[in-house]
């Protein structure tokens, strides 16, 4: 798992397979922001981070302390990937 908080967005955002505009759009985060947290030129301020954790508020943990909590509903983008690529999810899905 990545350990700056600059990555763990990046990878939270690619993880919900969404591009910069429609992350953007869910969030309300100014793109030139979200740009330049992505890309490590600032670290992303309160404000940034709250928009997120409030769309999402399932990846907070993750996100604050790098720790998960599947049984408290405190996921990563990688249990979301490995839980949509189970045969389970597959039988629901047909």
């Amino acid at each position: 798992m990545s350990s700056t908080i600059n990555i763990k967005i990046r990878e939270l955002r690619e993880g919900l397979g969404l591009g910069r505009q429609a992350f953007v759009d869910r969030t309300g985060i100014p793109k030139n922001t979200l740009i330049k947290v992505e890309q490590g030129y600032h670290d992303p301020s309160y404000t940034t981070i709250k928009a997120i954790i409030d769309v999402w508020p399932e990846y907070t943990l993750w996100l604050m302390n790098d720790q998960v909590a599947p049984e408290a509903g405190q996921i990563s983008p990688e249990i979301e990937i490995a839980r949509s690529n189970s045969p389970k999810a597959e039988n629901k899905a047909g």
